[in-house]
């Protein structure tokens, strides 16, 4: 696979996780306000984690949630996010020894 096709390939995976975070957002306020089956404060931070930041800033504009969980502060988020971009431009993602 060359350098561009790789490239590509994350930009598409950025995307999606980007999609599935926003849309992970737009469910949990929905079961919020329906007094449903909630998604995992957890998994919304690990999607960001994996790179879907754009998605839950998005989601957490448009559907005003998370708005007061310091855990969705734009600070926590930016160092989650930044910290998650260096491990994986250290070659660390995916190894189970990287600390």
């Amino acid at each position: 696979m060359g350098q561009l096709q790789a490239l590509e390939l994350a930009t598409y995976c950025l995307i999606a996780v980007n999609f599935v975070t926003f849309a992970a957002f737009g469910y949990d306020k929905m079961q919020a306000e329906n007094g449903g089956w909630r998604v995992a404060e957890a998994t919304l931070a690990f999607l960001v984690l994996l790179g879907g930041i754009i998605g839950a800033l998005a989601g957490r504009s448009l559907f005003r949630h998370k708005t007061r969980k310091n855990l969705f502060h734009g600070e926590n988020v930016e160092r989650g996010s930044g910290q998650s971009l260096s491990d994986w431009s250290a070659g660390g993602m995916g190894d189970p020894d990287f600390a």
